[in-house]
C-alpha cells in the first residue's frame, strides 16, 4: 500500500542510487512547482507572471502539502509566460540546490538539540501541461506533444479540423495478440498494428540525446536542429545541470487536475452537444469520413450545412435538459464542491464559465455515471463509466500496488474502446495521456502530492495581497 511518496519506487530507486543522501534521513526531499498567475484576476489587467515554489515531502501525510510548507522560491515577472526562457530566471535556484547537494548547510535540529549537515534535492516538478513542456525542454503542443511517446507518439493531422489527433495510437499498447491489433473496420480504415508500445526512456538515455543541444542561456530565441521533424526538443534543460537528475524515474509529472478537467469537458461537452464546445460537428465527421468506417456517420466531404446524422454518443434535447436539471438540483455537505445550479444555464442548456476544476472532478467521479446511466446505449455508458473509475482509483489518497497494474493493463483496452466510439477530433494530448497516469501513480505513489491543487490554491491566497494595478512592473 503506498500512502507517502516514501512508500514508492521512485524514492526507494533515488535511496539505492544515493545511499550516501538516504543514510541521513534529515536530508530533504522537494517538488518542484511553477505555475502561471494573473495577480489581478482574467477581468483585470493582462498581466501575469510565474511564481516558482518548493514543498518538502519529508513529513508526515497530514502534514504534506499544507499551505504553511509550500514556499515561494522566485518569481519569474511577466507580462506573458517565460516559454524556453523560465530558465534563465531559474539559474540562482539550481546554483543553490547543487551547493545543497554537494555541500549542505549547517542546520540545527530542535530535537536533538545539535547543529548537522543538511542536504536537499529537487525528486520532481509539478505543473500544468503547458509549463510541463517549459520545464522539461520538450515542447508540448502538436503531433508530437506526448513526451512519454515522443517521436513513436503515431498522432495524425485532420485536415478538416485542422489540428492533430491520437486517433488509434493506443493499439500498440495492447497485448501481441490481442483481437484488437487485427481489426480494420472499428478505427482507422484498413489498418492493422503490430508495432510495440514506444519505449520509456530512462534518465540516462534522454540525457544522451539532449547533451548536445543548446540551453536557453546559450540560444534564447532559436530550437536545435531537426526541432518538429525528428524531435520536439526545445533546449536543454537547466535541471540536467543537477548532478542526480539522471537518476530520478519520474523527473515531471502529468498533473492529473488539469487532465482530468480537460477530460470530463471533452466528454460532457460531446455527449451534451453544447454548441461551440463539442468535439462533434461538421468538420468532425468529415475527418471520420476520411479516416473511418462508420457509414451511419460519414457526411458528404463538399456537405457544407449545419445538421449532422446523430450519433450513438450524443443525447437528445429533452434528455440535455433532464441532464442539466439533475446537475443543478443536486446538494452538497458544505466545502465538497461549489452550488452547481451556478454552473448550469437552463435557458440555453449549456455549462457556464463558473464550473470550475474541482467542480469537474466531483462530476467526473461521483455524477457522470449515475447522470448518463439512463440516457446512452450500454457499450457507451460503460466506458465513461470506466474512465470515471480509473479516476477514481489513481486520486484515492491510499494506493495498492497491484490494483494499479491490473489499471495499468486494463487502461489501452479503456482506450480503443473509446476509440471505437468517439469521432478522431475527440482525441486531444490530453485524452493520449490517460494511458500514462497508472504507470506514474505506480511510480511516484498517490496524486495528492504531485497535482496543482495545493499550488493554485496557495497562489489564490497570494491573490488577496495584491493592491492597485497601477503598481504592476512590466518589463522594459
Amino acid at each position: 500500500m503506498m500512502a507517502h511518496p516514501s512508500d514508492c519506487e521512485a524514492w526507494r530507486h533515488f535511496d539505492r542510487c544515493h545511499p550516501q543522501f538516504a543514510m541521513e534521513p534529515r536530508n530533504v526531499r522537494l517538488g518542484l512547482c511553477s505555475d502561471g498567475f494573473a495577480p489581478f484576476g482574467r477581468f483585470g489587467k493582462n498581466y501575469s507572471c510565474w511564481p516558482v515554489m518548493l514543498t518538502p515531502y519529508n513529513l508526515p501525510p497530514d502534514m504534506c502539502m499544507k499551505s504553511h510548507f509550500i514556499f515561494l522560491s522566485l518569481i519569474c515577472p511577466g507580462s506573458k509566460d517565460p516559454g524556453r526562457k523560465i530558465d534563465i530566471y531559474l539559474q540562482p535556484l539550481i546554483e543553490e540546490m547543487k551547493e545543497l547537494w554537494a555541500v549542505g548547510t549547517p542546520t540545527y535540529d530542535v530535537s536533538s538539540d545539535k547543529m548537522f549537515i543538511m542536504k536537499a534535492a529537487i525528486i520532481w516538478t509539478i505543473s500544468d501541461f503547458p509549463a510541463y513542456g517549459m520545464l522539461s525542454g520538450w515542447s508540448t503542443h502538436g503531433l508530437m506533444g506526448c513526451p512519454i511517446c515522443m517521436e513513436k507518439s503515431g498522432a495524425n493531422w485532420l485536415s478538416y479540423s485542422k489540428k492533430g489527433s491520437y486517433f488509434d495510437c493506443h493499439r500498440k499498447f495492447l497485448p501481441e495478440r490481442h483481437r484488437y491489433r487485427k481489426d480494420k473496420k472499428s478505427f482507422i480504415r484498413g489498418r492493422a498494428v503490430r508495432e510495440s508500445p514506444p519505449p520509456r526512456l530512462t534518465g540516462e538515455e534522454i540525457y544522451n540525446r539532449v547533451r548536445r543541444f543548446p540551453t536557453a542561456m546559450e540560444e534564447p530565441n532559436q530550437e536545435p536542429y531537426g526541432y518538429s521533424d525528428t524531435h520536439k526538443w526545445t533546449k536543454r534543460s537547466i535541471f540536467w545541470e543537477l548532478p542526480y537528475w539522471k537518476d530520478l524515474l519520474i523527473r515531471h509529472n502529468l498533473d492529473v487536475m488539469h487532465t482530468e478537467k480537460n477530460v470530463f469537458d471533452n466528454i460532457f461537452n460531446t455527449v451534451m452537444d453544447l454548441k461551440g464546445k463539442t468535439k462533434d460537428g461538421l468538420a468532425a465527421r468529415k475527418d471520420m469520413t476520411i479516416w473511418c468506417d462508420r457509414p451511419e456517420l460519414s457526411v458528404d466531404l463538399e456537405y457544407h450545412g449545419k445538421e449532422v446524422p446523430k450519433a450513438v454518443y450524443q443525447v437528445t434535447e429533452p434528455q440535455k435538459a433532464a441532464i442539466l436539471q439533475w446537475l443543478a438540483s443536486q446538494k452538497f455537505p458544505d466545502g465538497y464542491c461549489s452550488n452547481l445550479s451556478r454552473c448550469v444555464d437552463m435557458n440555453k442548456l449549456t455549462t457556464t464559465t463558473s464550473m470550475k476544476t474541482h467542480d469537474a472532478h466531483v462530476i467526473m467521479q461521483r455524477l457522470l455515471p449515475i447522470a448518463l446511466k439512463e440516457m446512452l446505449p450500454e457499450h457507451v455508458w460503460s466506458c465513461i463509466t470506466e474512465i470515471s473509475l480509473l479516476f477514481q482509483s489513481i486520486c484515492s489518497s491510499v494506493l495498492d500496488a497491484a490494483s494499479l497494474r491490473r489499471l495499468q493493463d486494463s487502461v489501452p483496452i479503456l482506450m480503443c474502446n473509446l476509440e471505437k466510439i468517439m469521432p478522431p477530433s475527440f482525441f486531444d494530448t490530453m485524452e493520449h495521456l490517460i494511458i500514462h497516469l497508472p504507470y506514474e501513480a505506480l511510480t511516484v505513489g498517490p496524486v495528492f502530492y504531485r497535482w496543482m491543487y495545493r499550488f493554485e490554491r496557495f497562489l489564490e491566497n497570494k491573490k488577496t495581497t495584491v493592491g492597485s494595478t497601477n503598481y504592476s512592473w512590466k518589463e522594459p
